[in-house]
């Protein structure tokens, strides 16, 4: 063998998350020629008996015409386990399982990598990584290129500050922090990857890049879909706030707020994020109040029931289904800057985006007038568009025409679909799994960024609990309830719509 084999040990592997995004992405990365220097078997675990044969039939049905074409040479290295991960005695089987399928492979299990992805519930991370180190399954030496062990823990990562320092610790117990992969898929899109790139390779944008130019930020990541799959039991104890703002948009708020790191290794961009959520200003119960907005879409035209009646929603639920808020970065650079943050189910249309509103020039020499209602907003905008649009929008203010000073917008467009000659963006899904076999652990998250971001979401909560504002309703199909417009009060931007 060519390169030293890594084992994907996927916990919980008769989810539904093992068929839809892992086992495509790791035959996405194998079609993409990404595997060659780093050969790899996958092992499923979960508690259902099956065999390798059933697994393999399983796996299949979820594929593409494009990836069952190319399925025969890769299903040949899936193989399946019926264990408990919660039993030290199938672990310890397990264990010789994987050095068994190595050796069949040609290769020495001790210089097997091998990376462990727990698909489980936050409950059990703690059991099932306790005994894959009572196995000694998880022991290597800090910086190994063979012989590596690695743990992937997917999200959500606790469900209050409380939770997340308590699975911190159980990992830590058995585990260094640099062999713990915490993930956030979001950070494996290729557009979120290039909000970095964009800021620090282009010399035109980032000298702007701060509060002297740029009067608001606004970070929208919409949803049409409400509780379809049976989602209600869970989201009702989650909300908006848990599932989305401690997470994905807190990761694209730092992306578009931090200082420029010294490198691209992971510590160092990792450090400056965590600057950033250190510098949010976790909100007081009135600032909550004045701050954030949280609502429940109703039945309308676009969906005959509304959030309290859905599947699985607790009689009386103040959970919310829409979030807005007015967020602050204390710091040098963005000290006074108004960072908006929304995000909801069942909104018009689903799409996310950045949005940076530049100031008005400090005079208007012109004195022009600008066509239609533009006077109201900023003329300059620059829209870092990552779902389902992908690329950049720059607004501008042209003249029209003619012997007057008549202004009329403009923009410069780009999309990552048309660049001549680029592959097409692999799913984040793909990228973060290529990322953690090779040991890139930049777009992962560490602990520290885990509980800060805790922080500013249980300072939300606290508020709520403590002052009980409103929980506003909007119209199923509707962009959210008119009181999260009142957030930009002071400013002349308005909440975005997505791009066509």
């Amino acid at each position: 063998m060519s390169a030293p084999l890594s084992q994907v040990v996927i916990f919980g592997a008769s989810g539904d998350l093992t068929a839809r995004k892992l086992i495509p992405a790791l035959l996405g990365n194998q079609m993409a020629g990404d595997l060659d220097k780093t050969p790899i078997q996958v092992i499923g675990v979960a508690r259902r008996e099956k065999t390798d044969a059933s697994w393999r039939a399983e796996l299949i049905e979820w594929l593409d015409d494009e990836q069952k074409s190319a399925w025969g040479g890769f299903a040949q290295n899936i193989f399946y386990q019926r264990a408990d991960s919660l039993i030290e005695e199938d672990v310890q089987w397990l264990g010789g399982r994987l050095d068994e399928l190595a050796r069949e492979a040609g290769a020495n299990p001790a210089e097997t990598g091998r990376l462990y992805y727990l698909a489980l519930k936050p409950s059990l991370f703690g059991g099932t990584v306790a005994n894959l180190s009572a196995a000694g399954l998880l022991q290597c030496e800090p910086g190994s290129e063979v012989g590596w062990r690695r743990v992937i823990a997917e999200k959500p990562f606790g469900t209050d500050l409380q939770s997340a320092q308590k699975l911190n610790r159980q990992l830590l117990e058995y585990l260094r922090e640099d062999q713990i992969l915490r993930i956030d898929h979001y950070l494996g899109k290729e557009t979120v990857q290039n909000i970095l790139a964009f800021r620090f390779q282009n010399a035109i944008f980032e000298p702007l890049w701060n509060r002297h130019h740029i009067e608001s930020v606004e970070i929208s990541v919409c949803e049409t879909v409400g509780m379809e799959g049976g989602r209600g039991g869970y989201y009702d104890t989650a909300g908006a706030l848990r599932d989305m703002v401690q997470n994905h948009v807190l990761q694209i708020l730092a992306l578009v707020a931090m200082e420029p790191p010294s490198s691209m290794n992971a510590d160092a961009v990792r450090n400056e994020k965590v600057q950033v959520f250190d510098s949010l200003g976790y909100p007081t119960p009135q600032q909550v109040v004045e701050d954030v907005v949280r609502a429940q879409y109703t039945a309308s035209d676009a969906r005959d029931r509304g959030y309290i009646d859905e599947e699985g929603i607790a009689e009386g639920s103040k959970t919310e289904s829409f979030v807005a808020i007015r967020a602050g970065v204390h710091n040098w650079r963005w000290n006074g800057v108004p960072f908006f943050l929304r995000t909801g189910k069942c909104l018009t249309r689903r799409y996310s985006e950045v949005v940076l509103r530049f100031r008005k020039p400090p005079v208007d020499l012109l004195s022009g007038t600008a066509h239609g209602d533009l006077a109201a907003l900023r003329p300059n905008a620059l829209r870092l568009l990552i779902q389902p649009v992908e690329g950049i929008r720059l607004q501008f203010m042209v003249k029209e025409p003619g012997s007057g000073h008549v202004m009329r917008p403009a923009s410069l467009g780009f999309n990552y679909g048309d660049m001549e000659g680029a592959p097409e963006s692999p799913p984040a899904y793909q990228r973060l799994l290529l990322d953690a076999l090779t040991g890139n652990a930049t777009l992962f998250i560490r602990g520290d960024e885990v509980e800060a971001a805790w922080r500013f979401a249980d300072a939300i909560r606290k508020g709520w609990d403590e002052c009980d504002p409103p929980v506003y309703t909007y119209p199923a199909g509707s962009m959210g309830p008119a009181a999260a417009d009142g957030l930009f009060h002071d400013t002349e931007g308005v909440w975005g719509h997505g791009v066509d």
